[in-house]
C-alpha cells in the first residue's frame, strides 16, 4: 500500500489537468499512505523481536530503528541531487515527480524480500493452538490491563521518544533554515551528516538493553534531553550565525501593542489567517530570526515594533496593516540593527554544528534504539502487533507531530526564539516521573512470550 501509493503521487495529473479532482486524489494517496504507515512499523517490530534469540532482542530491533534515519537522509540526498541538477522551475515542473516514481526501486526490493518471509514460530504456535484474536482492535482496548500497557507506552517510551527525536532530526531543520537563516540545502547536509554519525549509537543503546533493560536509557534520555536541548539550540544559532547571535543578544527589538490583538499562533494544518496588527508584527519578527519582548499598549494603540530606538508602526491609526510595506521597513530596520538576513558560509564553524547535531541524535537514541524491543516486550502476543501499532503512532503524530506548530506558536507568543524547547523539556521531564514509576526493568533472559507477565505484575 505504502509503495504503490508513493509511486502514484507522481503520477497525479495537475489542477490545471483535472481541477478540484488534483487536490482530492493527492489527499486520497495521502491517506493510503497514512493508513500503511500505521501497521507497518508494527509488524516489523512484532516480526523481529518474535524471531529474535534470548538475549538479543534489543540488538536486533535495533536495526529495525535505523531505516527512519536513513529514509530521512536518502530523501534529503536525493531531493538536494534534484534540486541541484535543474533549475528551480523544472523541479517545481516534473523535477519532484521523478522522486516519487522512482520509489519504484525500493517498492519493488520490499514485495521481493517480504515473499521470502516466513511467520514468527510463536505466531504459527497460537494459530496451530487457535489462540490468535478474532477482534485486536476490541482485544486492545477493552480491557483495563491491556489499556494500561498501551497508556505506559505512550507515555514513558513513545511520547519522549517523539519529542526528542523529532527535536534532534526535525525540528533542528526548522530552527536552521528558519531561526538561524542557513541556506536550506546546507541544513539538510548538516542534518543528513549528524544522522549518519549517530546511527552506530541507535544500535549501542540496543545492544546494552540486552544486558541492562530498557528502563534505565529510556530514563536517561529524558534526565540528559531536559537539561541540554536549550543550551544545545542557543550553541547551535551561535555556531551556525554568529552574526545573528551576536545581534539577538545587543540589539533589543520590542512589540508594543493592545494586547486583544494578539493571537495565540497555533495553526498545524496551516489555514489560519492572523491578520491583526499585532499578529503580522509577531510572525514578520520570528520568520527574521529576531527575539523580541512585549509591551502592552492601550486597545486600539496602532501595533509598533521598536528595533533599538527604531520605531516601525504597522500602519496610521484606522487603517488596516499594510503587512508587505511593514515588513520590507522591518527588514531593512533589522539589517541596519546587525540582523543578517541569512547565515554567512564563511562564518560558519561546520564542525561544531555537525558535533551538536549529533549531540541531539545520540540522546534521542538512547530511547530509539531500545525502544522496539521494549514495546514488544510489553504486550501480550495475541494483541502485540495492534498494541504496538497504536501506541507507537498516536504517541508520535499527537505529541511528536505537533511539536513544530507548538514550537512556532510559542515562539510567536513570548518572542524567545528557544521557546518551542520548553515543550519537549516539559514533556521530557514528565515521562520521566511515568517511567520511573511505571516501567520495570526487564531481565536480559526474559523471554518475549513471557514478558507481558512480568511487565504487568
Amino acid at each position: 500500500m505504502m509503495g504503490f501509493a508513493t509511486v502514484a503521487v507522481g503520477l497525479v495529473p495537475t489542477y490545471a489537468t483535472i481541477g478540484l479532482w488534483a487536490p482530492s486524489i493527492l489527499i486520497f494517496l495521502r491517506m493510503i499512505q497514512g493508513l500503511a504507515l500505521g501497521g507497518e512499523y508494527g509488524g516489523a517490530a512484532t516480526y523481529t523481536a518474535e524471531h529474535a534469540p534470548q538475549g538479543r532482542r534489543g540488538w536486533l530491533t535495533s536495526w529495525l530503528q535505523t531505516s527512519a534515519p536513513i529514509g530521512f537522509t536518502a530523501s534529503m540526498l536525493f531531493v538536494y541531487v534534484m534540486r541541484s541538477s535543474m533549475t528551480p522551475e523544472a523541479f517545481n515542473g516534473w523535477g519532484w515527480r521523478v522522486l516519487f516514481i522512482s520509489s519504484v526501486v525500493p517498492l519493488a526490493a520490499s514485495v521481493w524480500i517480504r515473499l521470502k518471509l516466513q511467520e514468527s514460530p510463536l505466531f504459527l504456535k497460537m494459530k496451530h493452538e487457535g489462540t490468535l484474536s478474532k477482534s485486536p482492535i476490541y482485544d486492545t482496548l477493552r480491557a483495563w490491563p491491556n489499556l494500561k500497557r498501551i497508556l505506559i507506552a505512550m507515555f514513558a517510551m513513545v511520547v519522549p521518544q517523539s519529542v526528542l527525536l523529532v527535536g534532534a532530526q526535525i525540528y533542528s531543520l526548522v530552527f536552521l533554515t528558519g531561526a538561524a537563516k542557513v541556506d536550506a540545502q546546507i541544513a539538510n547536509l548538516l542534518v543528513g551528516a549528524a544522522l549518519m554519525l549517530t546511527l552506530p549509537a541507535i544500535i549501542f543503546f540496543g545492544w546494552l538493553s540486552d544486558r541492562y533493560g530498557t528502563k534505565i536509557f529510556i530514563l536517561a534520555a529524558c534526565v540528559i534531553g531536559t537539561f541540554t536541548y536549550l543550551p544545545l539550540y542557543k550553541a547551535l544559532t551561535f555556531y551556525a550565525n554568529p552574526a545573528l547571535y551576536n545581534a539577538q543578544t545587543t540589539v533589543p527589538v520590542t512589540v508594543a501593542a493592545d494586547p486583544s490583538e494578539c493571537s495565540f499562533q497555533f495553526n498545524p494544518v496551516g489555514t489560519a489567517r492572523f491578520t491583526s496588527g499585532c499578529d503580522i508584527a509577531k510572525n514578520a519578527l520570528i520568520r527574521f530570526g529576531a527575539p523580541y519582548s512585549n509591551k502592552a499598549e492601550a486597545k486600539g494603540t496602532v501595533a509598533t515594533v521598536f528595533v533599538g530606538s527604531k520605531a516601525i508602526p504597522l500602519g496610521l491609526a484606522g487603517q488596516a496593516p499594510n503587512a508587505a510595506a511593514f515588513s520590507a521597513n522591518l527588514k531593512q530596520a533589522l539589517e541596519q540593527a546587525g540582523y543578517p538576513s541569512h547565515a554567512d558560509t564563511s562564518a560558519m564553524n561546520f564542525g561544531m554544528i555537525i558535533l551538536i547535531l549529533s549531540a541531539l541524535s545520540i540522546v534521542a537514541g538512547m530511547i530509539f534504539g531500545p525502544l522496539a524491543s521494549a514495546m514488544t516486550d510489553l504486550f501480550p502476543p495475541q494483541v502485540r502487533y495492534t498494541s504496538v501499532s497504536f501506541s507507537y503512532h498516536v504517541g508520535n503524530g499527537y505529541f511528536g507531530g505537533l511539536l513544530p506548530a507548538i514550537a512556532t506558536a510559542l515562539q510567536i507568543a513570548t518572542g524567545d526564539l528557544y521557546a518551542g524547547l520548553y515543550y519537549v523539556i516539559i514533556v521530557s521531564a514528565i515521562s520521566f516521573f511515568i517511567g520511573l514509576f511505571c516501567l520495570r526493568s526487564m531481565p536480559s533472559t526474559a523471554t518475549i512470550s513471557s514478558a507481558a507477565t512480568v511487565a504487568a505484575a
